[in-house]
């Protein structure tokens, strides 16, 4: 493993900022940790830096400990580049002097080979002689990631690296970083709360909440199997629709049956419905009202109101343009199952069932 972190908790006073993480990055993967303001990721990633300590676990760099309760290697021997928030540059040196900055043991020349090379790598080398104020957004992005590259670290930490940026300009920015970091073979750990960040940057998501690690696995999986009610809730839109057992392998749903390989689980539970799970179709005989609608230019999100006054969610290409209040035949095409353990009230009560948790899914493989 490139980058292990083992059980490692920290609380500050009676706050409890990490609560047991544990995850793991092989070389050249891209991983990110998602989650709400306050969740500790960006504490998480201040503890692998060397700027933070632990209070428990420990943390590894290719089998060499960085640090336990016990010890901690400073932070410019961890062999670790950091790219902040707001990218940190120095306003009273150049591009050039920026990227070099950290190369001062190195001879001269060797140092304004390595700043050519990944300036001209990142589509800078005609900006070398420029001030960060003469640069653009984007611009100043990859200054500071050819600064954090340019010693060679064994791995990049990216500290909510495009925030600042607009959101067209975030976008092409995204793109072009994880090229760069696929470029460069580089292993870099990304912290955001912007989910399509995350799915658009990284080869495994970690979700967190209150300290925790609710889910550590690839975009797709967070997103079509969440391993908790916090995690389906968090990332992406859900609808949960009250389902019965039927009969073995099937879950009886108001929107017709679900097929759920599982026979060997009793009890009723909440099925959780994706957007893309319902789908907008004019043959149908299931029929729902449009209560509200949320134009995406390719797309409407519509909000629907079925038979019972439960709703849903349905994601629904933007030339069916239909109004609110009317009615529209829906069908169910959920190829990913997954269900949750609901209590009676919450099984009876209409409306979408939402709302955080941490009651564990069963997902259907």
């Amino acid at each position: 493993m490139w980058l292990e972190l083992t059980d490692v908790a920290l609380a500050f006073g009676d706050r409890v900022a990490l609560d047991g993480l544990s995850f793991g990055l092989q070389e050249g993967e891209i991983g990110c940790l998602l989650g709400p303001s306050g969740c500790g990721k960006t504490t998480a990633l201040r503890c692998i830096a060397g700027f933070e300590p632990i209070d428990r676990g420990r943390i590894l760099a290719r089998d060499r400990v960085l640090c336990t309760p016990a010890m901690s290697v400073p932070p410019h021997q961890r062999g670790i580049g950091i790219v902040f928030q707001d990218y940190a540059l120095f306003p009273h040196l150049t591009v050039r002097g920026n990227v070099e900055f950290g190369l001062r043991g190195l001879p001269a020349q060797q140092q304004r080979d390595r700043s050519a090379m990944l300036l001209g790598m990142l589509g800078l080398g005609d900006r070398a002689d420029a001030y960060p104020s003469q640069l653009s957004g984007g611009q100043q992005q990859r200054v500071a990631l050819a600064r954090a590259l340019a010693p060679r670290p064994e791995t990049l930490l990216l500290d909510e690296p495009v925030s600042s940026l607009d959101p067209a300009l975030r976008e092409r920015v995204i793109g072009e970083l994880r090229t760069m970091l696929r470029e460069l073979e580089a292993t870099a750990l990304v912290v955001t709360h912007d989910q399509q960040e995350a799915f658009a940057l990284a080869d495994r998501v970690g979700v967190m909440s209150h300290g925790r690690l609710e889910q550590w696995a690839t975009a797709y999986d967070v997103y079509h199997r969440p391993a908790t009610r916090f995690v389906a809730e968090f990332v992406g839109r859900a609808s949960f629709l009250p389902a019965q057992r039927a009969a073995s392998g099937v879950l009886a749903t108001e929107l017709g049956p679900v097929r759920d390989p599982r026979a060997d689980v009793a009890g009723d539970c909440l099925v959780l419905l994706r957007p893309d799970d319902v789908v907008h179709d004019d043959a149908s005989p299931m029929q729902a009202r449009i209560v509200g609608r949320d134009f995406r230019g390719a797309e409407f999100l519509y909000n629907l109101e079925l038979a019972s006054g439960r709703r849903v969610l349905s994601l629904v290409p933007s030339h069916h343009d239909h109004r609110i209040g009317e009615s529209i035949g829906i069908r169910l095409a959920a190829d990913h199952v997954v269900t949750f353990p609901a209590d009676r009230g919450e099984f009876n009560r209409a409306g979408a069932a939402s709302g955080a948790g941490t009651a564990e899914p069963r997902p259907a493989r």
